[in-house]
């Protein structure tokens, strides 16, 4: 199998489930000046993942490319890489929301494109079982309402060039799907693991709570009963991994969003208030914000790092004010089988914040393997089909 994005946050939790439960070869994709680079690049994050003297380093090929390359930067190598594999799991991104349009549009749309270009040649050279592809629920935009899985283009508006280039690339998958074996996947805002706290990514909800902390936060453009989505990666990587595996997954589209454990804003602040002892910013009606409230803290701000954390807010701010609600029923009935779901914020909450504490919120790298003293599982994962719908269960 081919793996796209296993360096980054959700995709080094992928890596870790198809190399702890299955026996595959798993080629990964990965960007470098050269092939020394890439090669090292893979052995630090298999450290970071396993620790030292992990088992599964016959098992990975580091294949260099680049996305926002013609045919991948293969070079001649994309024949003999069809010839091996027969399923490609593309969690590849550009997720950055202040990253200009064309530039989102090169990695997310584009580079799905070659990657399903590259799914076609596997599927003529020796078969393919299934293309994954990790999405994002934010491709509803600034829709009002029920989003269903089954949505795509409802006439929504977008906040930024990323969510407009999901969207898009969604698109383009879609006129793959006849052609194809091809599965779509839709998380939310990803948090870290439910157990450790650990993440790789400090964006979206990280960086409010790390302003929260700080006391920069005199007010919110935010209303209350707002739904905040969010789920832990360690649920978004087990379904991903489960539904890839799934038959009648096949030609589907799945929500990995938190349902009936979406969280509010009046929930998120009363949780931050709590656990850091401040006492809660006032929650202003966003457009009045916008237009008055905020223009002014800019100006007054006794410093520059407070004006630079008040701009660098804006983009996060919309989050604050959603209006939709995403039906996940499709992705919740084919995992209840395995147990897997996703779990109230309350719930995690504090274990997210400690981590990045001890992180210093990004700026202290600190290891998968490191924050729960985890050592490598000795259990597969298998999915047995019932019932018309996929049900993955645990074999030990």
């Amino acid at each position: 199998m081919l793996l796209t994005g296993a360096t980054g946050f959700i995709g080094m939790e992928l890596l870790a489930r198809y190399l702890e439960h299955t026996d595959r070869q798993v080629y990964l994709l990965v960007r470098g000046a050269n092939e020394r680079a890439v090669a090292a690049r893979v052995q630090r994050t298999l450290v970071d993942v396993f620790g030292l003297g992990h088992p599964y380093a016959e098992r990975v090929v580091a294949v260099r490319g680049e996305l926002t390359h013609p045919e991948l930067g293969l070079r001649g190598k994309r024949t003999p890489l069809a010839e091996r594999v027969n399923e490609i799991v593309h969690a590849g991104a550009s997720v950055a929301f202040d990253r200009g349009l064309d530039a989102s549009r090169e990695v997310n749309v584009e580079g799905t494109r070659r990657l399903l270009e590259l799914a076609e040649r596997c599927q003529a050279r020796g078969g393919l079982r299934r293309f994954s592809y990790v999405s994002t629920a934010f491709v509803a935009g600034e829709h009002m309402g029920c989003f269903s899985e089954d949505d795509l283009d409802v006439g929504q508006r977008f906040r930024n060039g990323y969510e407009r280039s999901k969207f898009e690339a969604e698109r383009v998958v879609a006129r793959w799907r006849e052609r194809l074996p091809v599965t779509v996947m839709r998380p939310s805002i990803v948090v870290g693991e439910r157990a450790s706290g650990w993440t790789a990514s400090f964006n979206v909800l990280y960086w409010p709570l790390r302003a929260f902390a700080r006391g920069d936060y005199a007010a919110l453009p935010a209303r209350r009963g707002a739904p905040v989505d969010v789920v832990p990666v360690d649920y978004v990587a087990d379904a991903i991994f489960a539904l890839s595996q799934a038959p009648e997954a096949q030609g589907a589209t799945f929500h990995l969003t938190a349902g009936s454990h979406a969280s509010s804003v009046g929930e998120l602040v009363e949780l931050a208030s709590a656990f850091f002892g401040r006492p809660p910013p006032r929650l202003i009606d966003p457009i009045v914000y916008r237009r008055a409230v905020h223009p002014l803290l800019v100006r007054l701000a006794p410093d520059e790092r407070l004006r630079r954390v008040l701009r660098r807010s804006e983009m996060f701010f919309p989050y604050f004010d959603t209006k939709v609600v995403y039906d996940e029923r499709r992705a919740r009935v084919a995992l209840r089988g395995a147990g897997i779901g996703p779990a109230p914020l309350p719930t995690y909450f504090a274990r997210l914040v400690r981590f990045a504490l001890a992180a210093d919120w990004g700026k202290r790298k600190l290891p998968r393997i490191r924050a729960a003293g985890r050592h490598a599982p000795t259990r597969r994962r298998t999915i047995r089909v019932r019932s018309g719908h996929a049900s993955p269960a645990l074999v030990r």
